[in-house]
């Protein structure tokens, strides 16, 4: 399969494969006030994925920061994904978690990894079956996680790139949180943005859950005038950053990263430069 976006009506015929195991991202609550329209159900067959308390690191402070290659391989195996596996990632908003989760195997070297486009609110519409959310334990997989080097900015990173400006710097948030005309989530996050970065909300990418046409996408990114050069995406916690960096890979050959840490570790960093328009 050469495709990063799957269909309900794809995974539906595909259910019996046996290499296919379905992750189910759905997240508690989110800072962002999305409303869950199918609460506490998930597609039969689907594994939950904890992005929340199993594949983020424990020992950060911040939320949602990438996991040691050893957790990562560890709680991928405890789900039965095996090195062969096909996986196909949701979440119950529709594109919300699905791109961060979809990124994270990715860049451990898994390329079998797809997002359901429309998440489990379009499975629900077309009537395929579901049942309750629960979790079970699996048969141990043999999943195996090589981090791809220059993936994921640090801080350091983003500091340098103020002076050498290799990569642009494109953020998911709201156009109030990016202009400092809105108050942050996090009551003890300042509001603003990086020096020299670009605004893009996630939201302007997705329409009734699912991503836009790619012409639609297309236009998006090159109203931002970024022509080829890498790219770096920022959000609140490298969460939606994850789905404007997967819709820049289904339109453009740009290199991609991102600030894993993010606004959250930048806008709560004393001394650290903060633009407001």
């Amino acid at each position: 399969m050469h495709k990063t976006l799957v269909t309900s009506e794809w995974l539906n015929e595909n259910l019996s494969d046996p290499k296919l195991i379905i992750l189910d991202a759905s997240e508690e609550s989110n800072v962002t006030g999305k409303k869950v329209e199918f609460e506490g159900l998930q597609i039969k067959g689907a594994r939950y994925f904890d992005l929340e308390h199993k594949f983020s690191d424990s020992k950060s402070k911040l939320p949602h920061t990438f996991p040691s290659t050893e957790q990562f391989e560890s709680e991928s195996r405890k789900l039965g994904i095996n090195a062969d596996s096909i996986i196909v990632v949701y979440d119950n908003i529709g594109i919300y978690t699905s791109p961060r989760v979809w990124w994270m195997y990715k860049i451990m070297g898994h390329q079998e990894i797809y997002v359901l486009d429309g998440g489990l609110s379009d499975w629900v519409k077309k009537g395929f079956e579901t049942e309750k959310q629960e979790r079970k334990n699996y048969p141990k997989g043999n999943f195996k996680a090589r981090l791809t080097p220059g993936q994921i900015d640090t801080k350091e990173d983003i500091l340098e790139n103020l002076q050498s400006k290799k990569k642009i710097l494109i953020d998911a948030r709201s156009s109030g949180r990016f202009n400092g005309t809105a108050p942050e989530p996090r009551d003890w996050v300042q509001n603003g943005h990086i020096p020299g970065s670009l605004n893009l909300p996630f939201d302007s990418l997705i329409e009734d859950g699912k991503y836009k046409s790619k012409e639609e996408i297309k236009k998006l990114f090159k109203d931002l005038k970024i022509g080829d050069q890498p790219l770096s995406f920022v959000c609140g916690s490298g969460l939606t950053s994850c789905i404007l960096l997967l819709a820049s890979k289904l339109v453009q050959d740009n290199p991609l990263s991102v600030y894993d840490a993010s606004w959250t570790e930048w806008g709560s960093t004393e001394g650290m430069p903060i633009e407001k328009r």
